[in-house]
């Protein structure tokens, strides 16, 4: 059944009215007529049988029909990248939602090729994913920040594990097993990679955990998923 983000805040009996972009895509695209019903949902209020009871060329009402999903606890796992180029920066931050992330932190470090960062882009990413893949605890996207202020504020008592392209080993698993906290957080390095000089800034933090990524060289977006599937399947959610 077609899923809908609406920023409306939702209740039995209630009424809402999707945007005219939404509208347009029911209507023209998707060739919904009254009384047609679908998945509604807003990040708050759990997910929503709807059904289309209004209808004209450019506006629909949906009435909320019952609640079919209670609202779950937003991952408490914050996804750190450094933005990438725009069609890569789409399918990583697509993926992150996808693979649990509850935060996503843009980071600005010495490699990085795109400064100037479309977090609005990144917002409609994050609801696009969570349309496509049944998520109701939408992520949030905070604005972009250096590394530097990244890890001087960091969270007490959460990890940070960062991928290192420059690790003496191949196996992540010692590494994350090895891990006490459970609340956690992910570094991913830009195209170019982590400088040296930033390498041995994070090693040296005691809240800071390098794994590696296996014997291949990957390409920046493909660590991302490869980092999240790791974590997740061995000290995250996935267990």
């Amino acid at each position: 059944m077609q899923r809908l983000f609406v920023p409306q805040a939702m209740q039995a009996n209630g009424e809402i009215e999707p945007d005219p972009q939404q509208a347009h895509y029911l209507l023209n695209v998707l060739r919904m007529h009254s009384g047609a019903q679908l998945l509604v949902f807003n990040g708050v209020d759990g997910e929503w049988l709807a059904s289309l009871t209004e209808a004209s060329r450019k506006k629909v009402r949906l009435s909320l029909m019952t609640q079919v999903r209670p609202q779950p606890a937003l991952p408490d796992l914050i996804y750190c990248f450094a933005p990438l180029k725009q069609g890569r920066l789409d399918y990583m931050v697509q993926k992150a939602v996808e693979m649990g992330a509850g935060v996503l932190q843009p980071v600005l470090t010495q490699h990085t090729q795109m400064s100037n960062i479309g977090i609005d882009r990144i917002r409609a990413n994050v609801v696009e994913a969570a349309e496509q893949c049944g998520i109701l605890a939408i992520p949030q996207v905070r604005d972009v920040v250096k590394l530097e202020r990244l890890i001087w504020e960091w969270e007490p008592g959460r990890r940070l594990i960062f991928c290192d392209e420059g690790a003496d080993t191949n196996n992540p698993m010692p590494a994350l097993q090895a891990v006490p906290e459970n609340k956690l957080g992910l570094l991913i390095g830009p195209e170019g990679g982590f400088s040296e000089e930033e390498r041995q800034q994070l090693r040296a933090l005691p809240y800071v955990t390098s794994i590696p990524l296996g014997p291949r060289i990957l390409r920046a977006d493909t660590a991302a998923v490869a980092a999240m599937a790791v974590i997740q399947a061995s000290i995250g959610d996935w267990r």
